[in-house]
């Protein structure tokens, strides 16, 4: 099913965007994946200090941020200022530099899309009134564990309408035959249900091999092999910097520079 998304076209110049990335499960502050590295290395040399990574939101264990996101995946968190992981992803958006003009741009991938679809939420009511930010800021979704039929996704599009959030971007960062999309379904018992079947397909009727637990670079699950290229880091920046120009011509054009080198050199 196709999700529409705003029309909206930005015009920020150059100093006024700002992203903040929340990424997946096997990230810690000082160690990422391949995709995760790489695409932190190639926005940083796109944007310098007009990008950043969320950092201090993630266990230690691979296994505690999956269950984490798993929980969280399928409506808003009531009382979430009381959470200690969105109050700490909050924090990080109003810091570095920022400005009540400034344009806020929120990417995520994989279990990170939780937190930060949690944490878009949180900004959304604490932005009411305009007070923080003057204009709506953009999320976007990739390889998103957030189902669309869930009430948390629901509600974005509700604060979409209301005009709190700009674009919400989805559809353009999926992975067409990557089964983990929307793992989270409509509620904990199915989100778990389907964690296991990912995991063991063999039991499942609903999920195919291979496992999402096989890593193999050629024949494990989409899913974890694409965490391990820069190809996905390249579609990502093509989608938000280039094609969506979410962050104004100037940031589009060294996107298509960079985009064009890495392409080139490999």
């Amino acid at each position: 099913m196709s999700i529409p998304t705003s029309d909206h076209t930005t015009t920020s110049s150059v100093g006024k965007a700002m992203v903040w990335f929340f990424a997946g499960a096997e990230t810690r502050d000082d160690k990422f994946n391949v995709f995760t590295g790489s695409f932190i290395r190639l926005m940083k040399e796109i944007m310098e200090e007009k990008f950043d990574f969320v950092k201090g939101v993630f266990y230690k264990s691979n296994m505690m941020n999956v269950a984490w996101a798993l929980n969280n995946s399928q409506k808003p968190i009531s009382d979430s200022g009381r959470n200690k992981i969105i109050r700490n992803s909050f924090s990080q958006l109003i810091s570095n530099g920022y400005t009540p003009d400034m344009e806020l741009i929120i990417v995520s991938s994989s279990s990170g899309t939780v937190v930060a679809a949690q944490t878009a939420c949180y900004l959304a009511e604490m932005n009411r009134e305009k007070l923080i930010f003057k204009k709506p800021f953009h999320l976007a979704l990739g390889a998103c564990m957030v189902s669309t039929e869930s009430v948390l996704f629901r509600q974005l599009k509700s604060y979409q309408k209301k005009g709190h959030l700009g674009m919400l971007i989805h559809d353009e960062l999926q992975d067409e035959d990557d089964s983990a999309n929307g793992v989270g379904s409509t509620s904990r018992f199915y989100a778990w249900m389907n964690a296991l079947g990912l995991m063991m397909p063999w039991f499942s009727w609903k999920h195919k091999g291979p496992s999402f637990l096989n890593t193999h670079p050629e024949k494990g699950h989409l899913h974890r092999r694409r965490s391990q290229t820069v190809r996905k880091a390249l579609d990502f920046i093509n989608v938000l910097l280039v094609e969506k120009n979410l962050a104004g011509d100037y940031y589009k054009e060294k996107a298509e520079k960079v985009i064009d080198r890495e392409v080139k050199g490999n």
